[in-house]
């Protein structure tokens, strides 16, 4: 069945098994939190106990019950003033006792909710990571960051504040009627009496509501993307006075979100209403009842009251489980698209049957490549061979197809047909983290992250010394610009290295390459957008990063082209390799 013929509850239902066992590891946490909760009723029972003791024992002439006078001591039963002692021992005793309760499950589901999500978060931050290159091409940044950053927090939501509070209010319901009908079976069964009510409220409030939670999360994550795009874009947006207009586009997208969210919270408001009206139903009905059977003899006013207390506390763990129900269907709506993303598959996936490398030689050789971007060939036919230690230049127009076919290599994305192979091995048949440790690269627009500039040249060996960081920033001729800053090595770079030059950027981006020590180095315009000054150094820098390595260096400049052992030309989809080394 799709999931577009499956019915609201049918969907719910699939969300709520799901999340059940994704909170198996959490399941001795949830069971402790279930059982405190549950402590609750043996608590809730007792609390009318001393009204009772005070109206029919103290006040009337009634014994005590014989389950209760069969704990006491028996100068206690028969001593009055000592029974209201108790009682009133009792009045204290059972509200400290249940804010001791209410505590501690409050801390453990603190603690519980946010070691689920941290996991959680954790598990689809690295889910994330895994898939390809076209899908993040696809997706964007502000769709991806919204589903851990706002939805996946919602499971918690789900397993602990909802499916927990509807299991236990359920175990007390059905101890409190226990209790009521030992009483009094007709006011048991008219306080039960609204319950068909308030569950037919809850299902057909349910279906109304759930795809209106769908729609609001969708206008909040285009609301965040509206805003995420253009912050990362704030250069243009300034460059083209766009402020107001970019300010526009979240206005719509926010209000739409605010319009609906405004109408679900009246719906939710007229819903609780209306459980309130009738809970309140039941209860008099209750004490109409209940009166006449004072009047008559069958119960005792101290039963009475017991009774009413009863039927108080029944109702809230209905209205409890009635409100929970509903307001679940916010937190199911980012449950499910979380689960959606879980159930992606990468389309680079490592083969089961993987072999390790050594440090590879070297020899690359593409038999036969072809690759599409959705329906648009952009690769076909492609078949060459490069020998250990070549420096191959990559040529062609903008366009072409050379970061693509460079992304090939690591398998940032898999042909659709043909096969590559890394020193007469089949790259699929190699192990996926020990294939991308053959590769050192370098991009064109040169990203940094926002740490310091030693951290950033580590990125590729994170437990590097401060002496070889300090000899890659030398070989890549960058060691005197950091000593001249502020904080040297310690500089933090700013957003994506914004507080850097476009060269300086470069040069980190090429002493991170050289702490690596990959045998294979990809560089993708690493002269571009530079001044002649920073070419010259970089092009110095990237002559010692390649010797004695094999290297693909996509340029459109005949300066560093002129420097490589072969060149590969890319056009129309096809590679022709010129210039090779015999």
């Amino acid at each position: 069945m799709s999931a577009e013929t499956k019915t609201p509850l049918q969907r719910d239902a699939e969300v709520y098994l799901r999340v059940v066992r994704e909170a198996r590891p959490y399941w001795m946490h949830l069971a402790a939190i279930c059982v405190l909760s549950l402590s609750a009723i043996p608590l809730a029972l007792l609390a009318p106990l001393p009204l009772k003791i005070a109206v029919d024992t103290f006040i009337g002439s009634l014994p005590l019950p014989a389950a209760l006078a069969a704990w006491l001591p028996a100068w206690m039963v028969a001593s009055k003033t000592s029974l209201l002692l108790f009682a009133t021992g009792l009045l204290v005793l059972i509200p400290l006792l249940q804010q001791a309760q209410a505590f501690g499950s409050w801390l453990l589901e603190l603690y519980t909710g946010e070691k689920l999500v941290f996991d959680y978060r954790s598990r689809l931050f690295l889910h994330l990571q895994r898939m390809s290159l076209s899908y993040h091409n696809r997706k964007g940044v502000s769709d991806l960051l919204y589903a851990v950053q706002e939805d996946a927090p919602l499971m918690q939501y789900v397993s602990i504040h909802g499916a927990v509070p509807i299991a236990t209010s359920t175990v007390t319901v059905l101890a409190l009627i226990g209790a009521s009908l030992r009483i009094d079976v007709q006011l048991a069964l008219v306080s039960l009496a609204v319950a068909p009510a308030l569950f037919y409220m809850v299902a057909s409030y349910g279906r109304r509501i759930g795809h209106r939670w769908h729609k609001i999360r969708a206008l909040d994550n285009d609301s965040f993307s509206i805003v995420e795009e253009a912050l990362s874009l704030i250069r243009v947006v300034k460059a083209y006075g766009r402020e107001e207009d970019e300010t526009r586009r979240f206005a719509d997208r926010a209000g739409a979100s605010l319009r609906e969210h405004m109408s679900v919270i009246f719906a939710e408001a007229a819903f609780g209403l209306t459980v309130s009206l009738v809970t309140a139903l039941g209860t008099a009905g209750v004490l109409w009842i209940g009166m006449r059977h004072v009047q008559a003899g069958r119960l005792t006013l101290g039963e009475l009251l017991v009774v009413l207390a009863y039927v108080g506390q029944l109702y809230k763990p209905l209205e409890t489980i009635s409100k929970k129900a509903t307001q679940m269907k916010s937190s199911l709506a980012s449950t499910e698209r979380v689960f959606q993303l879980f159930d992606l598959q990468p389309e680079v996936l490592a083969s089961p049957s993987a072999k390790p490398l050594g440090r590879a030689r070297g020899e690359i050789v593409f038999e036969d490549v072809s690759f599409k971007y959705g329906e648009r060939a952009v690769l076909s036919g492609v078949s060459f061979k490069i020998k250990p230690g070549s420096r191959v230049g990559v040529s062609g127009r903008t366009g072409a197809g050379k970061t693509t076919l460079l992304g090939l290599l690591p398998r940032f994305h898999d042909p659709v047909s043909g096969r590559i192979f890394l020193d007469g091995l089949d790259i699929k048949e190699a192990d996926l983290a020990d294939l991308r440790s053959q590769f050192a690269v370098a991009f064109q627009d040169s990203p940094l992250f926002s740490a310091t500039i030693a951290e950033n040249i580590a990125y590729g060996r994170p437990f590097a010394d401060e002496w070889a960081i300090v000899e890659a920033a030398r070989a890549a001729n960058i060691h005197d610009a950091i000593m001249k800053l502020p904080d040297a090595y310690r500089t933090h770079v700013g957003a994506h290295g914004a507080c850097l030059s476009g060269g300086e950027r470069q040069r980190i981006a090429l002493a991170r390459a050289f702490l690596k020590d990959a045998p294979i180095i990809l560089l993708d315009e690493p002269t571009s957008a530079i001044d002649a000054a920073s070419e010259s150094v970089i092009m110095d820098a990237i002559e010692r990063l390649t010797r004695g390595r094999t290297t693909f260096i996509i340029s459109h400049r005949q300066k560093m082209l002129e420097r490589c052992d072969a060149r590969l030309h890319v056009e129309q989809g096809a590679a022709v390799l010129l210039d090779a080394v015999a």
